[in-house]
Parts: C-alpha cells; sequence; structure tokens
C-alpha cells in the first residue's frame, strides 16, 4: 500500500508569500472575525479573531521548479489564506478537520500535466489519494475545493 506524504504550503514558501505572493502583490490582510477560512500553512481552519493572509499562489510552479517538470499550459496560480504570521505548521497524517465539503484530486505526471481528477468527499479523499498515487505514472496529487477550484494541499508518496 501507498504511504501518503502531506504538504502544506511550506514555512519558507508561506515567508515569501506574506511578503509578495506569486502574483507579484503584498498579501491582503484581515482578522477572521467569524473563523472558518482554510489555512494552507498548517491545514487547519481558522479561529475567530485569527488574523489571515489572502495570497495568490501557484503550486504546480513552485513543484516544477524543485522537480525539473514543465507543466506549460498547466500551470496556474490562485488564491490560498494563511495565517498572516508564522504558525507551528501541520500536524501529521491526512488533515481531517480541514475538509469540510466535497474536494476533487488532481493527479500530475512528472511533467506536470493533468492525468486525470477525482471528486471526492471528506471521508474518501484519503483512500482516493491511496489509489491515485499507487499508480507509478502519477507524481503527485493536488487536493482542490471541488466548488471553487482552489489548491488546498499536495500529497506525494512518503
Amino acid at each position: 500500500m501507498t504511504t501518503l506524504r502531506i504538504n502544506a504550503i511550506a514555512p519558507d514558501v508561506c515567508k515569501q508569500l506574506r511578503e509578495c505572493d506569486d502574483a507579484g502583490q503584498p498579501p491582503v490582510l484581515s482578522v477572521d472575525e467569524t473563523g472558518g477560512a482554510p489555512l494552507r500553512c498548517c491545514l487547519t481552519r481558522a479561529l475567530p479573531g485569527d488574523r489571515i493572509a489572502l495570497v495568490s499562489y501557484a503550486p504546480l510552479h513552485r513543484w516544477a521548479a524543485e522537480t525539473g517538470a514543465e507543466p506549460g499550459p498547466y500551470d496556474e496560480r490562485g488564491p490560498v489564506f494563511l495565517h498572516a504570521e508564522e504558525c507551528t505548521g501541520p500536524a501529521e497524517g491526512w488533515p481531517t478537520g480541514f475538509h469540510t465539503g466535497a474536494r476533487v484530486l488532481r493527479a500530475y505526471d512528472r511533467e506536470g500535466r493533468i492525468l486525470r481528477g477525482v471528486p471526492v468527499e471528506p471521508e474518501t479523499a484519503e483512500a482516493a489519494a491511496v489509489e491515485l498515487l499507487g499508480d507509478q505514472e502519477v507524481a503527485v496529487v493536488h487536493v482542490r475545493a471541488l466548488a471553487f477550484g482552489c489548491f488546498m494541499h499536495e500529497v506525494g508518496r512518503a
């Protein structure tokens, strides 16, 4: 069975994004008055009163820079929330409380091209990621919100 490695946005990348995001813009800072914003730095939900930053993030572009892939037209960026200041990062394992709605798992090959997308509910997402990564053609999986398409986190092989 495939063992998963769950990747939040890395602390060094979060630090960069808090200064200038992947669209070349400063972060949009606010206080989450009601709580619930999905934080990609720690894979938790913001608590009421948390200071958060909304930034543009290009997950495939950053993955490709690390791996030498050439994603071409599959390279994209979109909005994500982070804690406004450095946090403790994610807990080990699948972030169950983080996923509150339907997701789509996007499987990418070693060149950063989409192989397939699988819609899932929170309770089936981890098993679906294991199944996707059981295919050796799949290099990485992105978990995205189904409704808005926002990047949630990356999943790879441990």
